[in-house]
């Protein structure tokens, strides 16, 4: 089965499954592998296999994963893959209840708390990457004075950027062009504040 494009979180059932900390880093897993066994994703979170297994069938359970063709010849292996291209969680779909409202609070600093862990761990790193991509990676932050709708403008022309470079790279890696391909984390963030 293909994956369908990008799938809208709604309810709460499917929020929790994937706002569980060791879900969350094996559907990001797969999702940068493409598709990978319970084995080799629990090799890649230290955690046992049967663990590993009985969370990707939480995320199954939900649709956020599904089984993909086998990849070896061992037919004992359980092949996964993400059931779309990504997941979009919104806050108005989380609003009209304090349940939900507290569920999409608690996933967003989960998922906040990744994202800054995943950095760290370049950081820790850094001096192994190499001046090419330590010139390459970026942090920086932008003061602006927007309206609501000019953030949710600039948000949605830095989607279509980011879709752009994703597809173009994923074209020529199709077409052989892996030389210096690396798979590359960019968190962006945009909200408003007051001083």
């Amino acid at each position: 089965m293909s994956p369908e494009k990008s799938r809208e979180i709604t309810d709460l059932g499917t929020l929790k499954a994937l706002a569980h900390p060791l879900r969350m880093k094996l559907y990001r897993l797969l999702f940068v592998a493409g598709a990978a066994t319970a084995s080799q994703l629990a090799e890649q979170v230290d955690e046992a296999a049967s663990l590993v297994s009985y969370h990707l069938r939480k995320l199954a359970g939900h649709g956020l994963i599904e089984e993909a063709e086998p990849r070896s010849g061992d037919a004992r292996e359980r092949w996964w893959q993400p059931a779309s291209d990504g997941v979009s969680i919104r806050d108005e779909d989380f609003r009209d209840a304090p349940e939900k409202a507290a569920a999409h609070l608690a996933a967003s600093r989960l998922f906040v708390e990744q994202r800054a862990e995943m950095y760290r761990a370049y950081l820790d790193g850094r001096a192994h990457w190499g001046p090419e991509w330590n010139e390459a990676a970026h942090d920086s932050e932008s003061l602006l004075r927007l309206t609501a709708a000019e953030l949710a403008g600039l948000q949605k022309d830095l989607l279509d950027l980011v879709k752009k470079y994703d597809a173009e790279g994923r074209a020529r890696e199709a077409a052989g062009d892996t030389e210096g391909r690396e798979n590359v984390a960019l968190h962006v963030y945009g909200f408003p504040f007051r001083v």
